[in-house]
């Protein structure tokens, strides 16, 4: 009988860490059990601590988040849907509970005195509690922060909890079937489709006919050869002032422009392709003798004249250019 106090000092130990194992095993199928009917869990100061706590055998990753409208939280509320799109979807390829992972949301109206403890100012914050005990318990105990930057989707929470939980089964993310979208876009692609069909006809000829084509080609000239790229990619600016306390409407060098100087040019090319194309297709057709000697006339003045001008902004860019032409010397 002596021996019995001292074999019971000895079971004492073990028997404690039997009970606590046996312990976190329960909490986990509790709280699995629970995720099964609605992932994420919804939590409050008592769960957050009783899932939390150590020692634990499985890892906990849970959103600490804002969703009140008096706290002004955008983040917040643009990140919930994918979060509870992961939470739904692990749970769902996960019900064994391969993965001992638990999802759970807790919101600050449910969990002041909890935000107030890890001395959160601000929201939403994501932590990834890894386990205490067994084969996947980590050296740390500190939980894992998840760096809210960038677009945040589902995906790539997922791709980050799966970095953090190796050797483990990772169920891939399943978004639900959105029927209203596929019917609307249905109902909207019969109707353009109807639509199509109906005014195809009348299409059709305009699709075929050379002159639009050419003046589409030609519109698509104008704007590159004056200059459009090269202010988009250089962000020039519309105009500058000459330091005399006027506008300057050109900049000096070829290597430079200015928006305005652009829409210049562009328009004088405009005038000089019109001229041309009248002096070379409508002047021929033209049977009246007087009315094609009269348009030949003006065409052909517009078209020195304004030459005559694109020179002289040539000069003003750049004061070595050789070329000039009257009435703009």
């Amino acid at each position: 009988m002596r021996w019995l106090p001292l074999l019971l000092s000895f079971a004492l130990p073990f028997g404690s860490l039997a009970a606590k194992k046996s312990s976190t095993v329960d909490r986990f199928d509790e709280f699995h059990a629970k995720a099964q009917a609605s992932s994420p869990l919804k939590l409050a100061d008592s769960s957050y601590k009783k899932l939390t706590s150590a020692p634990r055998d499985y890892s906990v990753a849970v959103l600490l988040t804002a969703l009140d409208a008096r706290f002004g939280c955008q983040l917040c509320n643009d990140f919930q849907p994918e979060w509870d799109v992961l939470g739904k979807s692990w749970a769902k390829g996960d019900k064994k509970g391969e993965s001992r992972l638990i999802f759970g949301t807790l919101d600050f109206s449910n969990g002041r005195d909890t935000f107030i403890s890890l001395g959160l100012q601000s929201a939403p914050v994501l932590l990834l509690f890894q386990p205490t005990t067994g084969p996947h318990a980590s050296t740390s105990f500190d939980p894992i922060r998840y760096d809210f930057s960038g677009p945040q989707t589902a995906e790539n929470v997922h791709e980050w909890i799966a970095r953090h939980l190796p050797d483990r089964p990772h169920p891939a993310v399943s978004r639900p079937i959105n029927y209203i979208a596929w019917i609307v876009s249905t109902v909207l692609t019969l109707f353009f489709a109807a639509v199509a069909y109906q005014i195809w006809p009348y299409v059709l000829p305009v699709i075929q006919n050379c002159n639009v084509w050419a003046g589409i080609s030609l519109i698509g000239i104008l704007l590159f050869t004056s200059g459009q790229m090269f202010n988009r990619i250089r962000k020039v600016p519309y105009v500058a002032g000459d330091g005399r306390g006027g506008i300057s409407y050109f900049a000096s060098g070829f290597q430079n422009q200015f928006g305005l100087e652009t829409q210049i040019v562009a328009f004088m090319y405009g005038v000089l392709s019109f001229a041309t194309i009248s002096l070379a297709i409508k002047a021929p057709r033209t049977r009246d003798p007087k009315i094609q000697q009269l348009m030949v006339i003006v065409w052909g003045a517009v078209l020195v004249l304004m030459y005559s001008f694109l020179l002289s902004v040539f000069r003003v860019k750049n004061g070595g250019y050789p070329f000039k032409l009257p009435p703009f010397m």
